[in-house]
């Protein structure tokens, strides 16, 4: 991989390795566990590397063997080496894949349903059980920070907190839209109906980097939660919306048991929204530089799941697809991902 600088990753060990022996090390656990986090991420990687080249040294010994004398259970052994260093590599590239500053990050996921109603309210509600289901199988913690359920049926909108390593590396692979073409349970005449939602992945803003909101950039309102949320939402106006003036950008928050703690998941996210947009900014820098077409475009069409007249769902950007469309709706989506991620760094 022509991207990989072992020995720009070994110095980066060593100078994060120089920054946990410091004395003041730990007067900021935050800012002390990302740094630890960042190690312990290089080292991985690094020793990933060096496990694959063992790997390679070993399957070259036993190959050397069988060219010297063919024998059935040294070919037997040559083969199970080669299949676990092929696992081994595989798992290696989608740790080099996603190796960016802020692919570790936690993500923030907001489903929005297209038009429609009640049929791309179900959609929308479907893709939130979706990604719930692939974040518990990883083991990430998902926490709801704004719900508001349909009239009828299914979500008007969702904003959700994915927690664990590299949520936001392989939920980045899903922005954009979403289709559905299915037999409508919502349809007396069992007509077919066609879907859309699109899907919205921020990482979860980092306080190492410097992002100030004066007090007057900001309009803020209250009003009484609604929906989803215990028996404590509904009683006081505690769900928060705050727009930042000077972008534009919005965030609500309805999860907290108060207006305070509220106001300070809302400025988080607002924040993690700007965080988005500086990481945007920066990338599409680096493309016009690179003279590079992006693959996809904001509210561009990305996939398509289709349950009728067939089975199948298929990834536009990659050509990947399966014919096992409720294995998908349970979760398994890595296919997806991977794939997305290895055409992105072709």
């Amino acid at each position: 991989m022509s991207h990989f600088d072992l020995a720009a990753r070994r110095h980066k060990i060593e100078e994060l390795t120089s920054r946990t022996l410091a004395e003041d090390f730990w007067n900021d656990p935050t800012a002390a566990q990302t740094v630890i986090s960042k190690l312990n991420a290089e080292k991985e990687i690094v020793d990933a590397y060096e496990g694959i080249q063992t790997a390679l040294d070993s399957l070259e010994e036993t190959y050397g063997l069988l060219k010297e004398e063919y024998d059935e259970d040294i070919f037997m052994i040559f083969e199970e080496e080669y299949q676990d260093m092929e696992k081994n590599f595989e798992d290696f590239e989608i740790k080099v894949l996603l190796s960016h500053e802020y692919d570790h990050s936690h993500a923030i996921v907001e489903v929005h349903p297209g038009a429609g109603g009640t049929e791309a309210h179900d959609w929308a509600e479907m893709l939130y059980r979706m990604y719930s289901r692939w974040a518990a199988a990883k083991g990430y913690k998902v926490t709801a920070l704004d719900y508001l359920a349909g009239e009828e049926a299914g979500i008007k909108s969702v904003t959700f907190l994915v927690e664990g390593d590299m949520a936001y590396g392989y939920l980045k692979c899903e922005k954009g839209v979403h289709r559905l073409v299915r037999i409508s349970p919502f349809d007396s005449g069992a007509r077919r109906h066609t879907s859309f939602a699109s899907l919205d992945v921020m990482p979860q803003f980092n306080n190492e980097i410097e992002i100030e909101i004066k007090p007057d950039e900001l309009l803020v309102e209250t009003k009484r939660a609604s929906g989803a949320g215990g028996q404590h939402i509904n009683k006081t106006d505690s769900a928060v919306r705050m727009v930042h003036k000077p972008t534009g950008l919005v965030a609500t928050c309805q999860n907290g048991r108060s207006q305070h703690e509220n106001r300070e998941e809302c400025l988080r996210i607002l924040k993690s929204r700007i965080y988005q947009k500086m990481i945007e900014e920066q990338e599409a820098k680096l493309a016009e530089i690179k003279g590079e077409q992006k693959l996809i475009e904001w509210g561009s069409q990305i996939r398509s799941y289709v349950f009728h007249p067939y089975s199948m769902v298929k990834d536009h950007r990659t050509d990947y697809e399966t014919g096992n469309t409720q294995a998908v709706m349970d979760g398994e989506l890595d296919g997806f991902i991977y794939a997305y991620l290895k055409k992105m760094v072709k």
